[in-house]
């Protein structure tokens, strides 16, 4: 009774001018503390920069007894308990609690809670599991559990941890009393999940709406490390002197890109979990206080920091949901202002995220491969990404336009496909609404799969009805079919295909439905370097240098990209090299592939430029760090001496494939390599022959090409072995 008069009676306004100096609440911010007051559970999903801390630090100052928040990063304490005391007149109104305190520490923090000086405690879970500290928590008063990032209880989550699921069974331990949640990311399946595991089933839920119009979206074509570390230098001095964080997903390449950026001039450092905490703590305030401009980071940075005016978040790597992304994103123009957000793409990095979850449990697998599709459908889509993320998230965004994502400056033509959308729907009902979207395209396509065959779907009459139609329709016709309403995704159920009553109604009237296709992303091993941003080409030299390589590749009876790549056609028309020397500083040309095609390319190049008067840039190219050539050597000199690739891959200490990328970076910078060897030992001559003769005659080297036209016969490994051969024959 006590607590709802409480709620009716403060003056909420008066206490946020008191301790916070601000004049009026943000959204919902008054409501929720209001039910929190009143002793309610409470579920608030807000987005990043929604004020979603103030929902909890205002209620923890008025009520009796201390608030306990629980939260998963010690950094993120830290920061808020230092904002707390700072505003306050005296010492210890708030602490952390957690495994960097010593022993001294502990006691004083327990000294102050028991005294009643500490309003708010914040612990991370682990430490609240703790038996000892269960102890102490029973005897004290406690006014409410915040639970802070609550989407790290839901195995759909961008950032599951097992403890966040002890929290209940904890609380019930020391001692119930109102629960909030909070996050600022979180699908249907993540809220159902969170207030199950909590116990709050019957909690008010306060939803803010996602949308952040300020925040502008773009995917980029990631062609290779260097030329994305290329790209991301030079986007960095066009926004000179502002803030920005880069998101990677390992440690080894957020050293690497901060080492690239520092050698340019650009203020940045590195920040991950393998950092000591003293060194954590300091780049974390250098880049508060804005001694350095820009944090390379793994996702350990971010969560709570709440610096207002970062104006570019880059994801160096695709994230593995569309809630981490969103997330991080949202680190980006919180004061309202500019915020650039920026994701390179490409195939291959989402199958390394794949084989970094072998050997985990199959649901967690499933789980794993459902997030990583729905981030592959959003960089894919040609649809407007603003529409895409809020559809994610359960918001529906009506606008046709959002002026603000990379697809929506720069729109694709609408095609229309009510026929083809027919067919999906007609596919989805035949099927009993009962499989994926993989399996409902396979069904379409006519593609008698083992998994098809053994349902027996090959033998009803829908079967194949899509067959003479482009095979790359039915993805975004699906896609964009979900976000208008036609389909439902069943993410509780696997992410199954299922009709909604539009969708059915489609059926018996069919309607114009337009759809845009997806973008297509190619993977690049070899440097390339993107003409995004500013790069000067010469579209006339470009022209000329490609009719040079057809002529040359028609007189050689090679393929073109065994010359040169494009994305090294379109350097060259940049830099304008002009020597075999100059020539080895373009992506992708070694010193084998200059001698051995490079002479004719530089003369034109020279013809071109002093027919023209064009001065040729000094100095247009990013400075590079060294990079550590250890492994590289230690392949050269391996396969020289004949050791098995598996083997070696084992020593290195790498899965096979990873080490095959290391042996494709060697080759198409232009050192030649002899793998005959292996390939005696492992693969019949013949599908060596097969493999060989199919990239001598395709007018590309990709391996999701050369798997399609070379069907089901030749594995991955085998291709991408072959074509190893290939190159180093043939265009070093």
């Amino acid at each position: 009774m006590l607590l709802v008069n409480m709620a009716k009676e403060v003056n909420l306004t008066l206490e946020l001018k008191h301790h916070f100096g601000f004049d009026k609440f943000k959204g919902d911010q008054e409501a929720i503390i209001r039910n929190l007051l009143a002793g309610n559970d409470t579920f608030v999903l807000m987005p990043t920069g929604g004020g979603k801390s103030l929902c909890y630090q205002l209620p923890s100052l008025i009520m009796e007894g201390t608030a306990i928040v629980i939260s998963p990063l010690i950094a993120l304490m830290k920061n808020q308990v230092d904002v707390i005391n700072g505003m306050s007149e005296e010492a210890g109104v708030a602490h952390y609690l957690n495994s960097s305190l010593n022993k001294a520490a502990i006691q004083q923090v327990m000294k102050d809670v028991v005294e009643g000086k500490t309003k708010l405690l914040y612990v991370a879970p682990e430490s609240l599991n703790k038996d000892e500290n269960v102890e102490f928590l029973q005897q004290v008063k406690i006014s409410f559990y915040a639970i802070d990032e609550a989407h790290c209880i839901s195995e759909w989550g961008h950032d599951f941890r097992p403890e966040y699921r002890n929290i209940r069974p904890t609380i019930t331990r020391i001692g119930n009393a109102p629960v909030i949640a909070l996050t600022a990311t979180a699908t249907d399946k993540v809220r159902s999940d969170i207030k199950k595991s909590l116990g709050i089933c019957d909690a008010k839920e306060f939803k803010s709406s996602f949308n952040r119009a300020n925040l502008y979206y773009e995917v980029r074509q990631k062609r290779s490390d260097k030329a994305t570390d290329d790209e991301i230098v030079k986007f960095i001095r066009q926004h000179h002197g502002k803030s920005g964080i880069i998101y990677c997903l390992s440690r080894k390449k957020v050293e690497e890109l901060a080492a690239v950026l520092k050698t340019n001039d650009i203020s940045a450092a590195p920040y991950h979990a393998g950092l000591d905490s003293a060194t954590r703590s300091q780049t974390q305030d250098d880049f508060l206080m804005e001694r350095i401009d820009v944090i390379v980071a793994t996702i350990a940075f971010g969560m709570g920091i709440d610096k207002p005016d970062v104006r570019f978040v880059i994801h160096y790597d695709i994230p593995k949901s569309l809630e981490g992304y969103y997330q991080e994103t949202g680190r980006a123009g919180r004061d309202g202002g500019e915020g650039l957000c920026i994701a390179f793409y490409r195939h291959r990095d989402l199958r390394k995220l794949e084989k970094f979850m072998d050997g985990k449990p199959v649901a967690e697998q499933d789980i794993g491969k459902q997030l990583l599709q729905e981030t592959a459908a959003y960089a894919e889509s040609c649809v407007c990404r603003r529409r895409m993320l809020l559809h994610y998230f359960g918001e529906k965004y009506a606008e046709d336009n959002c002026h603000n994502c990379d697809n929506c400056l720069h729109p694709k033509e609408r095609i229309e496909a009510g026929k083809e959308l027919l067919i999906v729907l007609n596919a989805i009902k035949a099927l009993k609404e009962n499989f994926r979207g993989e399996y409902v395209i396979d069904f379409i396509k006519g593609r008698a799969t083992d998994d098809i065959v053994s349902h027996k779907h090959e033998q009803l009459e829908e079967f194949g009805e899509g067959e003479d139609e482009n095979p790359k329709l039915w993805s975004p016709v699906i896609r964009q079919g979900v976000i208008a309403g036609y389909i439902k995704k069943d993410v509780e159920n696997y992410g199954l295909l299922r009709l909604t009553a539009a969708g059915r109604r489609f059926m018996q009237s069919p309607q114009p439905f337009m759809v845009v296709m997806d973008n297509e992303f190619k993977d690049c091993d070899e440097e390339g370097m993107s003409d995004v941003n500013g790069a000067a080409l010469d579209g006339q030299l470009c022209a000329m240098l490609k009719d040079l390589r057809r002529d040359m590749a028609h007189k050689l009876h090679v393929p073109t990209y065994v010359i040169f790549q494009d994305v090294s056609l379109d350097q060259m028309a940049t830099m304008y090299p002009v020597t075999l020397e100059e020539l080895q500083n373009i992506q992708g040309v070694g010193a084998g592939k200059a001698k051995r095609y490079g002479k004719e390319f530089c003369e034109l190049i020279k013809l071109h430029c002093d027919m023209n008067g064009i001065e040729r840039p000094e100095e247009l190219r990013v400075r590079t760090v060294p990079k550590k050539s250890v492994v590289k050597v230690k392949i050269i000199q391996s396969i020289d001496r004949q050791i098995a690739l598996d083997d070696l891959a084992e020593t290195l200490g790498m899965d096979f494939n990873e080490m095959l990328d290391e042996i494709d970076a060697i080759v198409y910078s232009g050192t030649k390599l002899c793998i005959d060897y292996f390939l005696e030992d492992v693969m019949d001559e013949d599908h060596v022959d097969d493999i060989y003769e199919y990239f001598r005659e395709s007018e590309t080297d990709e391996i999701e090409t050369a798997l399609t036209e070379l069907g089901g016969d030749y594995s991955e490994e085998e291709i991408r072995l072959v074509r190893i051969k290939f190159m180093s024959e043939m265009a070093n």
